[in-house]
């Protein structure tokens, strides 16, 4: 039976809770969109679309508006909390973002979308360990506290 070293998940119950660090404290659920390269929102996500246009990146043409987007960090400037801030406004936001650090422009953006729409994006950082077990096709809720529960996605979810 294979087993997490990292968390409570195995075959039998296919579901793991792990710890992350809060950035922006929010609730959230849904299924993940993930990949191990960082993404670059200028020129790298569509802010009318929620697609991830940037052909060069693993994600290209991938809709992450609604899901949980697990990224380890962002490539680029201010300009990502610009796109990401617009992104909330037309409603083609992420439903929360999971990385390896605080990544302060995707905070900005957060911070910002809750003052201007009320719509904050919940973001917390995991340690590369945890970041590594979450994969593509999982199901993420993540808590106010930072706690992640995450498992693979039936047939019936």
């Amino acid at each position: 039976m294979a087993r997490c070293e990292r968390c409570d998940v195995n075959e039998e119950n296919s579901r793991m809770v792990m710890q992350g660090r809060v950035v922006v404290a929010g609730e959230a659920g849904g299924s993940v969109l993930k990949s191990d390269e960082p993404l670059s929102f200028w020129g790298g996500y569509d802010q009318k679309s929620g697609e991830i246009i940037d052909r060069r990146h693993p994600l290209s043409g991938q809709i992450a508006a609604d899901k949980i987007l697990v990224i380890p960090f962002t490539r680029g400037s201010s300009t990502t909390t610009a796109v990401l801030l617009e992104s909330v406004r037309v409603g083609v936001a992420p439903a929360a973002i999971v990385t390896t650090g605080a990544d302060h422009f995707l905070a900005l953006a957060s911070i910002v979308a809750d003052e201007m729409y009320g719509k904050p994006i919940p973001i917390v950082a995991l340690d590369r360990g945890d970041f590594d077990q979450i994969k593509s096709g999982m199901h993420l809720r993540l808590g106010t506290d930072g706690a992640i529960e995450c498992g693979f996605l039936s047939q019936n979810e």
